[in-house]
C-alpha cells in the first residue's frame, strides 16, 4: 500500500505565509504605480495650468458656448450651419483639455472682452520695436501691416477659436470685414487678419491666425495688442 505525504503545521505556516508576501508584493508594485501616474497626471496638470494652457482652453470654450447661445436666441436661416460647427469646435477644445490634463468642459469668460475701444491708449502701448509681422494668407491684408492702428479692447487677452481655414478672426464688436492687427507683446509677433464671422470676444484668432502669433504650448495670449487698422 503507498503511503499519502502529509504536510507538518510548520511547513502549512510556512507556505501560507510565503503566498501572503508575494501577494502583499504585488499589492505594493501595484500601489507604487498607480501613485507614480498620479503624481506624473498631476505635474502634467499644474505644468499646463502655469503655462496658461487651461486658461486659454477654458476661455475658448467658452467664449464657443456663449457664441451658440447667441445663435439659439437670435436664430437666423445659417444658425443650425453655424451651432454644429461650434459644436465641432468645442468637442476639440474639450479633446485637448483632457491631452493637457486640464478639467474637461471647464468653461471661461474674457471678463474685459466687452470693454469700449480706448485709442487714446495706443500710444502708450505700442508693439516693441524688432519684432517681425507675420500676415496670413487668404482671408488676411498683408496689405494693411504697415498702416498705423487704433487700439481697441485694450486689457483683453486673445485665444484661438478652434476653427480652421485661412489666417481670420472674429467678433463681437466689428462687423465682417473689419482689419484687425493683433500683436502678442510676449513675442512681439503680430498677424493682419479680416473678422469673418461673430464670436464672444472682441478678437478671437482662428487656427491658422493663432499659429502665426501664438508662443510655443499657450493657448492664450495674455498680453496682446489690438488694432483696427485700415
Amino acid at each position: 500500500m503507498s503511503r499519502r505525504r502529509t504536510l507538518g503545521t510548520k511547513k502549512k505556516i510556512a507556505l501560507l505565509v510565503g503566498a501572503a508576501t508575494v501577494a502583499g508584493g504585488g499589492a505594493f508594485v501595484m500601489a507604487n504605480a498607480s501613485n507614480a501616474a498620479q503624481t506624473t497626471q498631476d505635474a502634467r496638470t499644474k505644468a499646463a495650468q502655469d503655462s496658461g494652457v487651461c486658461q486659454g482652453l477654458a476661455t475658448a470654450l467658452g467664449n464657443n458656448q456663449r457664441f451658440i447661445e447667441g445663435q439659439r436666441a437670435n436664430p437666423d436661416a445659417q444658425s443650425q450651419a453655424r451651432i454644429e460647427n461650434r459644436e465641432a469646435v468645442i468637442a476639440e477644445i474639450e479633446r485637448k483639455q483632457e491631452a493637457s490634463g486640464c478639467a474637461v468642459g471647464e468653461s471661461a469668460q474674457d471678463s474685459q472682452a466687452a470693454q469700449p475701444p480706448q485709442a487714446d491708449d495706443a500710444a502708450q502701448q505700442p508693439p516693441q520695436a524688432g519684432g517681425a509681422e507675420q500676415t496670413g494668407g487668404a482671408g488676411a491684408t498683408g496689405g494693411d501691416a504697415g498702416q498705423a492702428g487704433e487700439q481697441v479692447c485694450a486689457g483683453s487677452t486673445v485665444t484661438l477659436s478652434g476653427e480652421g481655414g485661412p489666417p481670420a478672426a472674429s467678433s463681437n464688436q466689428f462687423p465682417v470685414g473689419t482689419v484687425l492687427r493683433v500683436t502678442n507683446l510676449d513675442n512681439d509677433k503680430s498677424t493682419t487678419v479680416e473678422v469673418n464671422s461673430v464670436s464672444g470676444s472682441c478678437a478671437l484668432l482662428n487656427n491658422a491666425a493663432f499659429e502665426q502669433v501664438r508662443e510655443e504650448g499657450k493657448f492664450l495670449i495674455r498680453r496682446a495688442l489690438i488694432e483696427r487698422v485700415g
